[in-house]
């Protein structure tokens, strides 16, 4: 298997420590490599060393938002994959804003059934032609 930057690894970042570790379960049990941080900066501050493939934020983080969080990660590291999700319906501002200067994000509504956001997880890696990732 190719040594890929990021292949099957996948970065949570989610302020409520419940839903972080239970999708990091569910990831992990169906073979991704994660890593979860509960805040922006926490996220930031971690990846000196490890780079993610994808990276599942929430939208509504405290300090930095999770779009703003997805275009920093999209600057440093220009290959992840990102996938926002929100319970909230007035994030559509931010997306326009990200859209704005040239970053177009999926998003998945809160809650999100684990077969959704694999099946989605799934989806991302090979549409980015890393067929190999999407495989349990």
């Amino acid at each position: 298997m190719p040594k890929e930057v990021g292949e099957r690894r996948i970065l949570i970042v989610e302020d409520e420590p419940v839903v972080a570790d239970t999708l990091r379960q569910i990831l992990s049990s169906s073979g991704y490599d994660t890593r979860v941080a509960y805040s922006a900066e926490t996220a930031l501050s971690s990846l000196s060393r490890w780079s993610p493939g994808l990276a599942i934020l929430d939208v509504m983080l405290p300090s930095m938002n999770g779009i703003d969080l997805a275009m920093a990660l999209k600057e440093r590291f220009p290959d992840c994959r990102i996938l926002l999700m929100s319970g909230q319906p007035s994030v559509e501002s931010l997306l326009q804003e990200a859209r704005g200067k040239g970053h177009e994000f999926e998003i998945l509504a809160k809650p999100v059934h684990p077969t959704e956001i694999l099946d989605t997880i799934a989806g991302l890696f090979s549409a980015n032609g890393c067929e190999h990732c999407s495989q349990g």
